[in-house]
C-alpha cells in the first residue's frame, strides 16, 4: 500500500507552533501495489458520491454539530468516568475547566480555518457541542478526521479526556452528529430552496428527504456503526429511534430547520461522532440522490412527540422504528443493494465481518449487570 499526499492538505497545527518543534498535517489517498486505488479506502467511497453528484448538477454541502463528552483522569494520566463538570444545556456559569477547554478548542479550530459557527454546554455533565459553518462533504469529511484530533489533543493538554463514545453514560443524553445538508446547483443556487413548493421546499429536496427516509434503517449500521450507537437511539434522550420527519418535532428523525432561501437544508440527526464520516456523507448522498432518481415522496411530517405514541398510534401514522441494535442493523445492511452499490464489494464485505465479530464480541459478553441481577437470585 501506498499512501499518496494530498499536497494542499498540508496545514500546521497550531497548538504546537509556540515551541521549537512544529507538526503538520497531510491527508492521503490509498493507493495498492499496482497504482490503482484502494478498493477499501473510505475517503474514495466519498470521492466517487460526490462525482455522481457533481454530473448530475450538484455540490453536496453539509453542516456538521458535534457533541462529545469530557472526562477527568486518574492520577496515572488514564481516563476516568467522572464528567469534567456538573453544569448543564447552554450553561454559562461553568464550575470547572469544560468552558475553558472548549473555547481552546474552537481557538485552534478557527486558527485552521474551519469556521466554527458556534459551542456551548451540552444536556450531560461534561459534555459539549461545537459545530462547524457547512462546506462541501469531501472537505467536511477531511476536517472531522483533524477535528477529532484536535478536541482530543487539546483536552489532554488542560488535563481532561475527550470522548466521542455515543452513549457514555447510564441516564445522560448520548452524543450525536446531527448533519445539515444541502444541494447546491453549479451557480451556487441552493436546489433545496422554493418558496412556492411544499413547506417552501423544492420537489428536489422533498425527494432528497424521501430517499433518506426510506434507506434509513439500510443506511444505520453506516450511520450508527458501534454497539454502543443503539444506547444513544432509545426514547426520553432527543435521540431519534423512529423513521420519520417534521419541522420543529424534534423526536423525528429528520427535522427541517425553518431557514429557506440559501439556508434551506435538512438536518439528519441519527448519525453519531464515532463513526467514519467519509462512509457516513456517502451513504447519506446515496440515499438522497436514490430518492430524487426515483422520486420518493416522504409522507406528511409528524409534529407530535412519537416518544408518548404507542405502537398502534404510530402504525396509525405509518411510522416505523429504526434498528434496535448492531446486529439488527447489520442484518438489514447485509440485503442493500443501494449500500453495497455505494460502498464497493470490498468495504461492503470487509465492514460487516469486522462489525459483525464486534456484534459477536458483546453479545456473548457477560455483563456486570447481569451478575447483580440474576447471581443471587436464579
Amino acid at each position: 500500500m501506498r499512501a499518496q499526499p494530498i499536497f494542499d492538505s498540508f496545514q500546521i497545527y497550531p497548538w504546537t507552533c509556540n515551541g521549537h518543534i512544529k507538526t503538520a498535517r497531510l491527508l492521503c489517498q490509498i493507493f495498492d501495489h499496482s497504482g490503482n486505488r484502494f478498493k477499501g479506502d473510505p475517503r474514495l467511497v466519498l470521492e466517487r458520491m460526490v462525482e455522481k453528484a457533481r454530473e448530475k448538477g450538484y455540490t453536496f454541502n453539509v453542516g456538521p454539530e458535534f457533541e462529545f463528552y469530557m472526562f477527568k483522569l486518574d492520577a496515572n494520566g488514564n481516563p476516568t468516568a467522572i464528567p469534567s463538570d456538573t453544569e448543564g444545556y447552554f450553561d454559562l456559569m461553568a464550575l470547572d475547566r469544560g468552558e475553558e477547554v472548549r473555547k481552546d478548542i474552537v481557538l485552534n479550530l478557527d486558527a485552521m480555518g474551519f469556521d466554527c459557527e458556534a459551542s456551548h454546554h451540552e444536556v450531560g455533565h461534561g459534555q459539549h457541542e461545537v459545530d462547524m459553518r457547512y462546506g462541501p462533504a469531501l472537505t467536511m469529511a477531511d476536517r472531522i478526521m483533524t477535528f477529532k484530533l484536535t478536541v482530543k489533543t487539546i483536552a489532554m493538554r488542560h488535563g481532561l479526556w475527550a470522548s466521542f463514545m455515543p452513549k457514555p453514560i447510564h441516564n445522560m443524553a448520548g452524543s450525536g452528529m446531527h448533519v445539515h445538508q444541502s444541494l447546491a446547483f453549479s451557480n451556487g443556487k441552493n436546489a433545496f430552496d422554493d418558496p412556492d413548493g411544499d413547506y417552501g421546499l423544492s420537489k428536489t429536496a422533498m425527494h432528497y428527504l424521501g430517499g433518506l427516509l426510506a434507506y434509513a434503517n439500510e443506511s444505520s449500521a453506516i450511520l450508527n456503526s458501534h454497539v454502543n450507537s443503539y444506547k444513544r437511539l432509545v426514547p426520553g434522550y432527543e435521540a431519534p429511534c423512529y423513521v420519520s420527519w417534521a419541522n420543529r418535532n424534534r423526536s423525528a428523525l429528520i427535522r427541517v430547520p425553518a431557514g429557506r432561501g440559501g439556508r434551506a437544508r435538512i438536518e439528519l440527526r441519527n448519525p453519531d461522532p464515532a463513526g467514519n464520516p467519509y462512509l457516513q456523507f456517502a451513504i447519506m448522498l446515496a440515499a438522497g440522490l436514490e430518492g430524487i432518481e426515483k422520486g420518493i415522496m416522504p409522507p406528511e411530517p409528524v409534529e407530535k412527540d412519537i416518544y408518548h405514541m404507542n405502537a398502534e398510534e404510530r402504525a396509525d401514522f405509518g411510522i416505523k422504528s429504526l434498528p434496535e441494535n448492531l446486529g439488527h442493523a447489520l442484518a438489514i445492511m447485509s440485503r442493500s443493494e443501494l449500500v453495497k452499490n455505494t460502498l464497493g464489494e470490498h468495504i461492503f464485505e470487509h465492514y460487516q465481518n469486522i462489525k459483525g465479530q464486534e456484534w459477536d464480541e458483546y453479545r456473548t459478553m457477560v455483563t456486570d449487570w447481569e451478575v447483580g441481577k440474576y447471581l443471587g437470585s436464579l
